[in-house]
């Protein structure tokens, strides 16, 4: 853990002193502040090392996309439904019985894909990964309010007490990877906006409403298999770039923060925090931490054996038929999300205004 950082005027970091911040993750940041371009970093409580760069920041670049700080996960997010239910009528083992069977159905078929939105020849290559959730930290939870922090924030958007809820984490599949391998760039150069960036942001976003739909399908998926009413609420991006008046904004696992309420996940076995974001607060590039960031790499959990056993700390029931995966997305390989959430709230970036409990959470159905 550390807490010396770059002495650049570029760089802010929204962490405190009892933040957990790698190292390595703070050599990554110098790196970034290097690349072509560069206006302003911003990094997150979240702040985790990447496999090219560090996941938990936003990045603002002049007249040059970088590809490869979005990475292949292009438009990965959360999105969160609402549910016609409430946690005292639910029947939980009923609830996991219906959520394994989540991975059973299958993609789109193409066209499906295409009535959807899609254009034709991506529909062609990926409609079967559309309601598909993925590896790593991505998954789909069953959860019910938990607490009350802001009243008057709640009364506003209508959130109650034990009312159910579903939140999705994914991306696009294969479609990212695809994306990126199609516009080769140099490390650190970028593309130029006026050269090869715009035919990458064309690609880009459509990744991007490929990873929302995608969102959408496993979300409907999940509501009609547990027999709930489902209905969209929120969907906020956290891999993504934007683009305006000539200037490049990089999210590398940072929630957007002017869409409105915004939900920030801890591990599986921890509580999810609704925020009210300031998408003003200065030196934050509309940005704030999209979960609570990995503590410990993936690596280091390998030899674990009961990484995916140990009782879960707030009782939510893991479906997750693959023992590596459940190893590696083991509760204590995260960060504390309650220092993350107190960390954007003394910066003022986000206040809290409930507290989610996981039930049930699907990450995979196989090994």
């Amino acid at each position: 853990m550390t807490n010396s950082y770059p002495a650049d005027a570029r760089l802010r970091v929204f962490a405190s002193a009892s933040s957990w911040i790698e190292g390595a993750a703070v050599r990554q940041l110098e790196q970034t502040l290097q690349r072509r371009g560069v206006l302003a970093v911003a990094a997150m409580p979240d702040l985790h090392p990447g496999h090219k760069g560090p996941v938990g920041c936003a990045v603002l670049t002049d007249g040059v996309v970088h590809p490869d700080i979005v990475g292949t996960d292009i438009g990965c997010g959360m999105t969160l439904w609402r549910l016609g239910g409430l946690l005292r009528r639910l029947k939980v083992d009923k609830a996991v019985r219906a959520l394994e069977r989540l991975g059973d159905r299958g993609g789109l078929d193409p066209a499906e894909a295409v009535a959807a939105g899609v254009a034709a020849d991506v529909a062609a290559r990926h409609a079967a990964a559309l309601g598909t959730v993925g590896g790593g930290n991505h998954f789909v939870e069953l959860q019910a309010v938990d607490r009350i922090i802001d009243a008057a924030a709640c009364a506003d958007a209508g959130v109650e007490p034990g009312a159910l809820l579903l939140l999705v984490h994914s991306g696009s599949r294969a479609l990212g990877p695809e994306v990126l391998a199609r516009h080769p760039h140099v490390h650190g150069e970028g593309l130029p906006l006026e050269e090869g960036g715009a035919a990458y942001l064309a690609d880009h976003d459509a990744a991007v409403r490929f990873a929302r739909l995608n969102r959408a399908v496993l979300a409907e998926r999940a509501a009609e298999l547990l027999g709930l009413d489902g209905a969209p609420w929120l969907d906020v991006p956290h891999n993504h770039v934007t683009v305006e008046d000539g200037r490049a904004l990089h999210r590398k696992g940072a929630a957007q923060a002017d869409l409105g309420l915004v939900p920030v996940p801890g591990s599986r076995g921890a509580l999810t925090y609704l925020v009210r974001p300031d998408p003003d607060a200065p030196g934050a590039l509309r940005s704030i931490a999209h979960g609570a960031g990995r503590k410990r790499d993936r690596a280091s959990l390998h030899g674990k054996r009961d990484g995916g056993e140990r009782p879960n700390p707030v009782g939510n029931r893991v479906i997750c038929a693959d023992a590596r995966l459940a190893r590696e997305e083991a509760p204590e390989a995260y960060k504390d999300i309650g220092q993350v959430i107190a960390d954007l709230d003394a910066h003022g970036l986000a206040r809290p205004v409930a507290a989610l409990r996981p039930l049930v959470t699907f990450k995979t159905g196989r090994a």
